[in-house]
C-alpha cells in the first residue's frame, strides 16, 4: 500500500469510531470492529509472546490481539494499534505500513498540527505512546508543519472536525505548560 492509501485508512478509522480526543481510545476501535484485546498474563500459557510485543489471532471467527502486559502502556497501545492494521489492512500488509497506520491512529497529524505540538516528549504525553513513536512522529510532522498542507482532504478535515470539541479544550498545549 501507498503512504497515502495507509494515511486515508487511519483517518477512516478514526472517522468511523469516531474517535474525538487524545489519548485515543483504542478499546473504543477494537468494540467498533469487534476485535479483542487479551493481555498475556491472563494466558493460561503466557509464553505465547515471549518474543513478541502483540500477536493477532483468529479464534471462531472473531479477531483477538494477545499483547504483552508487561511491556509498559504506551508500548502496549502502540502495539495494539499496530496490530489493529494488520486486521483491518490485510495480512499482506508489511511491517512499515502497520506501523504508519499505527502512528497515524495514535497520533493524527491534523491533531497535533492545531494543537502546536513539536516536541516528540509533548507528543508522547499527550498521546500516550513511547518516546520512541514519539520522537519518529515529531520527525514527520516537521516534515508536514513545513509543507503545511493540513486539512486537504475530506478524510482529514472529518477527522478534524471530531477532534474540534477536544482541540478547543487543549488550545496551546504545544507551549510544555500542560507538562507542569
Amino acid at each position: 500500500m501507498t503512504y497515502n492509501e495507509i494515511r486515508d485508512a487511519s483517518w477512516k478509522c478514526l472517522s468511523q469510531c469516531k474517535i474525538n480526543s487524545l489519548p485515543v481510545n483504542l478499546s473504543q476501535i477494537c468494540k467498533h470492529y469487534g476485535i479483542k484485546i487479551v493481555k498475556n498474563s491472563n494466558l493460561q500459557e503466557n509464553k505465547l509472546l515471549a518474543n513478541e510485543r502483540a500477536k493477532t489471532m483468529k479464534i471462531d471467527d472473531v479477531f483477538h490481539i494477545i499483547v504483552n502486559d508487561s511491556d509498559t502502556m504506551p508500548v502496549q497501545r502502540y502495539s495494539i494499534a499496530h496490530e489493529i492494521g494488520h486486521i483491518l489492512l490485510g495480512n499482506g500488509l508489511n511491517e512499515y505500513e502497520a506501523e504508519r497506520f499505527a502512528i497515524g491512529i495514535l497520533a493524527p497529524a491534523c491533531v497535533l498540527w492545531k494543537l502546536n505540538l513539536h516536541s516528540a516528549e509533548d507528543i508522547a504525553k499527550v498521546c500516550n505512546i513511547s518516546i520512541t513513536a514519539a520522537k519518529n512522529r515529531a520527525k514527520r510532522m516537521e516534515i508536514l508543519y513545513a509543507r503545511n498542507k493540513f486539512l486537504t482532504s475530506p478524510l482529514e478535515r472529518q477527522v478534524y472536525s471530531q477532534f474540534l470539541d477536544f482541540i478547543d479544550k487543549n488550545n496551546g498545549m504545544g507551549t510544555g505548560s500542560h507538562l507542569n
